[in-house]
């Protein structure tokens, strides 16, 4: 689904589980946010192809956080185009994703996925790619945990910071979230900014009223 020129939500079904990396794009480069779970890069490669961006355009993977349905294809990237692409993450998952540190939430996995994180990515950095992205730490879900937000198209990508069901903001998803009052703060973190649209990892597209339901969550903690 085409949020904005050049900002795809993709949509991706593992075994009925849907999730939503984002594909960024302009006529440089391709940024892909995300990667689903193990084994889900033919479903990326096609999912790309349907809007017309290639495979072998894609220079740069950013992961919200380290859980395995997000660097899930991570290896499997790497290993078709190896030094052509840079991850990017924060430097507190960092060591969960290359695979130094067992997953917090998956940790019982015998062979997690995990490849090398190129750089690592603070609270408030812009990135210069495809128009710009902003990183924001969000905490809470995991330590590591960053949201972007795209100033050109007022997009917010909240990862697993917020769920959303039918279009309609739900907040934070407590089960898989190990430190709700980090979480809580992060959430306020939004209130900064102009948001048209906000795209979440489960749940997907909300935007409709988004700032007036992002100020309502926060004021309900």
């Amino acid at each position: 689904m085409e949020i904005s020129k050049g900002v795809e939500m993709l949509h991706l079904d593992f075994h009925g589980n849907i999730v939503h990396p984002i594909l960024l794009w302009d006529r440089e480069m391709a940024v892909l946010i995300d990667t689903g779970f193990p084994g889900q890069i033919e479903d990326l490669r096609v999912a790309m192809e349907k809007v017309g961006v290639s495979f072998d355009k894609l220079k740069v993977v950013i992961l919200t956080h380290q859980d395995v349905d997000h660097i899930g294809s991570l290896p499997e990237i790497l290993q078709e185009c190896g030094n052509n692409v840079k991850v990017y993450a924060h430097e507190l998952d960092k060591p969960y994703i290359q695979g130094e540190i067992p997953l917090l939430k998956d940790g019982h996995l015998e062979n997690p996925p995990k490849g090398k994180v190129d750089d690592t990515l603070i609270d408030g950095q812009e990135l210069p790619f495809c128009g710009r992205i902003r990183i924001i730490h969000t905490p809470g879900h995991t330590p590591g945990h960053i949201s972007l937000y795209l100033r050109q198209s007022k997009t917010l990508i909240a990862g697993d910071s917020m769920y959303s069901v039918n279009g309609i903001l739900g907040g934070i998803h407590v089960p898989t979230t190990p430190d709700m009052n980090e979480a809580r703060l992060s959430l306020k973190k939004y209130l900064d900014l102009d948001i048209a649209s906000v795209v979440c990892y489960h749940g997907g597209l909300s935007n409709v009223n988004v700032n007036d339901q992002i100020l309502g969550l926060s004021q309900g903690l």
